[in-house]
């Protein structure tokens, strides 16, 4: 009963759905970072109040900027090459990651200097980004391949949300990493 209720949101209203899906796993991914690096972890010189600011501008990347662009990016995709045949989920796989990945994360970088009131707002952004687009790169194409293979497209961003929860992670550790 539950799992319907969802499926009919998902089918009434597909990009609030994504949106809150994706946005909930962003956010969620920072908080548990904090969580286990302050409160597990205990790490040294480590603030034990979890940064609201830090969640906060999570929170316009996961609710407001990339589950946008990847809906109507999926949207034209799945519109554009129909199917599941290897040669079709070969070429979504290989365009989402070499053509739409790329921009994502220069608008994360960017967008996140800007939030943190950087001076220099692709500075992080030319220093992560080649380690972030590599470990995208062993994440993300088997993640897709199940994506465009077995995923309906309704559910296509919430899919890449969830499985954003982990990358998150992940991009949450780079963008802490000193390079």
């Amino acid at each position: 009963m539950a799992l319907n209720s969802v499926k009919n949101l998902f089918k009434k209203y597909p990009l609030a759905s994504n949106c809150v899906t994706y946005g909930s796993m962003c956010v969620g991914a920072e908080f548990s970072q904090q969580f286990i690096k302050k409160r597990i972890l205990k790490s040294p010189n480590t603030d034990e109040k979890i940064d609201i600011e830090a969640l906060k501008r999570y929170s316009v990347i996961g609710f407001v900027i990339n589950p946008n662009i990847l809906y109507f990016w999926y949207k034209w995709l799945d519109k554009a090459y129909v199917g599941t045949a290897t040669k079709i989920v070969v070429k979504k796989v290989l365009m989402d990651q070499f053509l739409m990945t790329p921009p994502l994360y220069v608008v994360f970088y960017t967008a996140m200097s800007l939030m943190e009131g950087k001076q220099d707002l692709l500075e992080e952004c030319r220093s992560k980004f080649i380690p972030t687009f590599q470990t995208s790169c062993l994440f993300w194409l088997p993640v897709q391949t199940i994506n465009f293979l077995f995923v309906p497209n309704t559910i296509r961003v919430a899919y890449v949300g969830t499985c954003s929860f982990v990358w998150i992670n992940i991009l949450c550790w780079i963008k802490r990493k000193e390079l």
